[in-house]
């Protein structure tokens, strides 16, 4: 085996990879190869590192430099200086509040410093498309011990006594849901992976899949093993081709090394896997519809029970599980109940991972223990609100999830207290909203969603979501009455109390959670035709002021002529012709003018 000097770690996430990670890789290798260093020098093409607003990302060891926002034009600089003459080229490197030019671990960073990176351990440490390196990072040690030293009861309680809960939004404890399974008599078992991640702006599963795939396809021969299972599926968007590709891969390294298929480490047990690819519909991932899917069906949800533990894929026993729960199982193996619940609360164990994105200085995948407060994720790990601006709300939990308000910085995240605040943990999306979002704006958006993705089966989601959002349009539009507020809160409760899967049943959040604590904002838009934060369009009106210097820009640019005035005299917009495009005030060189 070949021992080198240095390693050069470059993201090759989803993210980084759209901003040509991969050829900075090739580059690396052609001119490591040109300075014949390519024996001295190892180039290798990790998962997500997290903090994505910096990417591309590029890390050398052993000196731990990071060096971020990488391009191709730089790589011949980097490799001459730092990998030929050992000086570490500082303009490149990932600035924090240290200045440090040898950051000797990811923990040195700011972003890094709160985060505790258990589901996320491998990601941007090991080469995902080797196996050699997941092993040599005490892979597959947990298959082989429940394998040979344990029973599938043994298993199962070890999972329930480390309070591990469903990290896919419903929380429920996954060894009590593998206790369901376990004793149901029948030819065939099935464990399933959760993998339709379509939350907007959520990409925490897409990121383990593509850092760390092998944890995964471990977790699944382990449920397998304490359910009785002998055949698992990997249900996994088409849209994620570098997550398919990896998790292609890991199965046929897995199978060659007898990891997966006839009678792992000689112990009797045989569990195969097979991938099957979703077409993006969000419904999917609620675990009926997602059965139905794998079945050749259209997705849409049945009702429970029978619950899947009992009657699931093809009408046997089955289980289901998301990407982040089942990566922290082997861990949970290897270290025992006590360790996953040394850290987190009481009643919500272990870490979380969070797409942090939105108004936010630091986008990119967060994990940190239960109980961490959301101040320390917006703003010691996020670092708060760019350009100065006012943080105003942060939606957990995705469309499903609800708007928690600045009274709410400092509560420790968990499942009760996100519930008991109206909101949810959702699978992980966390969007920062800044005093320049509207909130009834953000409510229309998630339910927009929502209703373009119902599968139409109940009518409560199917219907009173459409009439839902044809309220908030009316809003949005300066168009509705108070009455249509009570409307709107009476049809979201019913929408809550009567739909048929969490789909439905969570479709409304948003909108209630945002009535409950910006109320002002909706009666502004209802009474006084006003959009406080400027961003609905039928609400708003351009003005110019006094600052106006009689430049002529905005008139010349106006695309509708709806700008008067004289060289070196005070313009005026005609408000009858304005279409509210905004090209006016983006023209402006004197701040001129604003909208109101």
């Amino acid at each position: 085996m070949a021992i080198f000097r240095s390693h050069v770690l470059i993201c090759g996430g989803t993210g980084c990879t759209s901003s040509k990670s991969d050829q900075i890789k090739k580059r690396f290798e052609e001119k490591v190869k040109e300075v014949n260093l390519e024996n001295e020098i190892q180039i290798v093409s990790t998962g997500c590192f997290g903090l994505c607003e910096e990417g591309p990302i590029v890390i050398v060891y052993p000196e731990g430099s990071f060096y971020s926002r990488m391009t191709i034009d730089r790589v011949d600089e980097i490799v001459d200086e730092h990998l030929v003459k050992g000086r570490i080229v500082k303009k490149y490197l990932y600035e924090d509040g240290s200045k440090d030019d040898k950051l000797k671990s990811l923990g040195e960073v700011d972003f890094y410093k709160k985060q505790l990176r258990v589901a996320l351990r491998n990601c941007g440490v090991i080469d995902p498309e080797n196996i050699n390196e997941y092993i040599a990072r005490d892979g597959y040690m947990a298959l082989g011990k429940v394998l040979t030293e344990m029973t599938p009861e043994e298993v199962i309680k070890l999972v329930k006594d480390s309070g591990l809960k469903g990290r896919g939004g419903a929380g429920f404890s996954t060894g009590m849901k593998w206790s369901f399974a376990a004793p149901n008599k029948a030819d065939q078992k099935y464990v399933i992976c959760n993998a339709d991640e379509g939350d907007p702006g959520a990409f925490m599963d897409r990121s383990v899949l593509e850092g760390d795939p092998h944890a995964v396809l471990e977790a699944m021969a382990i449920a397998g093993y304490a359910i009785g299972a002998t055949k698992g599926f990997i249900y996994v968007r088409a849209e994620y081709p570098i997550a398919v590709h990896r998790l292609e891969i890991a199965i046929g390294q897995a199978k060659e090394l007898g990891l997966l298929g006839k009678n792992i480490f000689g112990s009797g047990f045989d569990f195969d896997l097979e991938i099957r690819l979703g077409a993006g519909a969000f419904v999917c991932g609620e675990e009926t519809a997602l059965m139905q899917s794998i079945e050749g069906k259209r997705g849409m949800s049945r009702n429970k029970p029978p619950f899947p533990a009992n009657k699931g894929l093809w009408g046997k026993p089955t289980i289901i599980n998301n990407v982040e729960t089942l990566a922290n199982i082997p861990q949970i193996i290897n270290n025992g109940a006590d360790w996953f619940r040394s850290f987190g609360t009481e009643k919500s164990a272990g870490t979380k991972v969070f797409a942090l994105g939105g108004k936010i200085n630091n986008t990119g995948l967060v994990e940190v223990p239960m109980g961490t407060t959301l101040r320390e994720v917006i703003y010691d790990i996020g670092g708060g609100c760019p350009n100065g601006k006012a943080f105003k709300a942060v939606q957990t939990g995705g469309p499903s999830g609800g708007c928690l308000t600045a009274d709410h910085l400092d509560t420790p995240i968990d499942y009760d207290n996100l519930i008991a605040l109206g909101s949810m943990m959702g699978s992980g999306g966390m969007i920062v909203m800044d005093e320049d979002n509207c909130m009834v704006d953000i409510a229309r958006f998630f339910l927009d969603f929502t209703v373009d993705e119902s599968c139409g089966k109940c009518t409560p989601c199917r219907e009173g979501t459409k009439r839902m959002l044809e309220i908030l349009d009316k809003i949005t539009e300066g168009k509705a009455t108070m009455e249509d507020l009570d409307k709107l809160e009476s049809l979201a409760r019913n929408i809550k109390e009567t739909s048929l899967c969490g789909l439905g049943q969570t479709a409304p959040n948003p909108v209630l959670s945002t009535m409950k604590y910006f109320r002002d904002e909706y009666e502004a838009h209802v009474k006084d035709h006003r959009c406080p934060s400027g961003v609905c369009q039928a609400l708003l009106s351009y003005v110019i002021t006094m600052n106006c210097k009689g430049c002529t820009k905005c008139a010349r640019l106006c695309p509708v002529g709806a700008i008067e005035g004289k060289v070196k005299e005070l313009h005026t917009i005609d408000q009858s012709k304005c279409i509210k495009c905004g090209a006016c005030m983006d023209a402006c060189s004197f701040n001129a003018i604003i909208k109101k």
